[in-house]
Formats: structure tokens, sequence, C-alpha cells
């Protein structure tokens, strides 16, 4: 029954009837992961759909296989569905997912996903309002990548990761932070720098603090 309310409660399949809920709920299967542990590379051919039942999940597109960078496109948390892309299009992954910590989460095979969306005109319409909110996530990116610099795209990942909270944990390495900011780890530190110096932030190895959330807010605008 948790695995009928967790998918209940995603956007794809708000609303659905217990009955479609339980048939799904039924196909899937636990993954459980360590962190680096990959479920799927970018190219690799689709077959299921994910919610991250516990845990993190980061969505990057990358070149490892020759000097093991990486762009974090995407952190997905408790509750989060993602893969279903090759779903919809038929087409290979376009971007890995591996686990960032300890992770469970509920493997969807597209088969008995795709029999509820060919029965369910209000499914289908649950997808596409879903899609358009990660088009316009992506949007904000491409933005973002434009018109702010490194020190702007940092204070503004640093602000989302809090959470809201002036003292949290970050839920990636520095590593993974600057590939979700587009740039080298170095240059992102040295952003990171300049914000303690400022007294907007205190770092305690991945601990924070926020001194000063409204200077950092308008730093990332």
């Amino acid at each position: 029954m948790a695995h009928e309310q967790v998918l209940a409660d995603t956007e794809f399949f708000a609303d659905a009837p217990a009955s479609m809920l339980a048939d799904v709920a039924a196909s899937g299967k636990i993954r459980n992961l360590v962190r680096g542990d990959v479920l799927f590379e970018a190219g690799d051919d689709p077959d299921s759909i994910y919610v991250v039942l516990t845990g993190r999940i980061a969505i990057a597109l990358g070149n490892r296989p020759f000097d093991h960078r990486e762009s974090v496109i995407a952190l997905m948390e408790e509750g989060d569905l993602f893969g279903e892309m090759g779903m919809l299009d038929k087409s290979t992954r376009s971007a890995g997912a591996r686990a960032l910590e300890t992770s469970t989460v509920l493997e969807i095979p597209y088969t008995s996903v795709l029999d509820q969306l060919n029965a369910s005109t209000s499914l289908m319409w649950n997808v596409v309002r879903m899609l358009s909110r990660r088009l316009r996530a992506m949007d904000q990116a491409l933005a973002d990548s434009v018109f702010l610099d490194v020190t702007g795209r940092t204070a503004k990942r640093l602000v989302d990761l809090s959470g809201g909270k002036d003292e949290f944990m970050l839920p990636v390495t520095q590593e993974e932070l600057a590939g979700m900011v587009g740039a080298s780890r170095e240059r992102v530190n040295k952003a990171i720098a300049s914000f303690i110096k400022l007294r907007w932030l205190e770092q305690h190895d991945r601990s924070y603090r926020i001194l000063d959330r409204a200077k950092l807010e308008q730093r990332a605008l």
C-alpha cells in the first residue's frame, strides 16, 4: 500500500484510480543502491521508470570515460519520478542516473505504465504537465548559464540546496556541486570562499550556515 501512495503523490500518477495504482505498484521491483551505483547511462536503451523511495539520485551528462567530468542537471529526491522520456519517444537515455548516497528506488517497467497511459486521458495530461514543468526548468537553467556568472550560479545552487534552512548539510560533494554549477571545482570553491569572506556564509566541511540570506539570494539574481 505504501508504494501505491508514493505513486499517487507523484505528478505523473496524480488522481489515478486506486486500481491503476495497485496494478502499477505490483509490477514494480525495489532496487537498493549505494553511493556510485549506476541505474543507467546516457545512450542506454530504456525499459523502466523510477520513483525515489529514499536517498538521492543524480541525473547527469558528462564525458566520464575520458576525463571524468560531468554536469549534474537534476537531483531526484524522495518521491521524485524520472526516466519517463524513453517511454514517450522510444529513444535512448538522454542522460545518466546514479546514486549520490545509499538509496532505494521503485523500478517500474514501461509496459505496465503504457497500458495505463493508453487507457487514461487524464493520466496523459499529467504527463504533459510534468514535461512542461521540466521544460520550464531547463529554460531557466539555460538562462542562468547565459546571464549569471559562476559566482551567481554558485549562490543560486547553494540557496536551492539549503531547502529554505539557514543551517544545512550539502547533499553533494564539491565536485558534484561544480557539475551542477557548470564550472570547475576550483572556480566554485573560489566563489564559496568569497561568500565566507563577505560573512554571507559559514562552512565546515559539508555543513553550511547561511548568515545573510538576502545578500546570497541577491547575488543569485
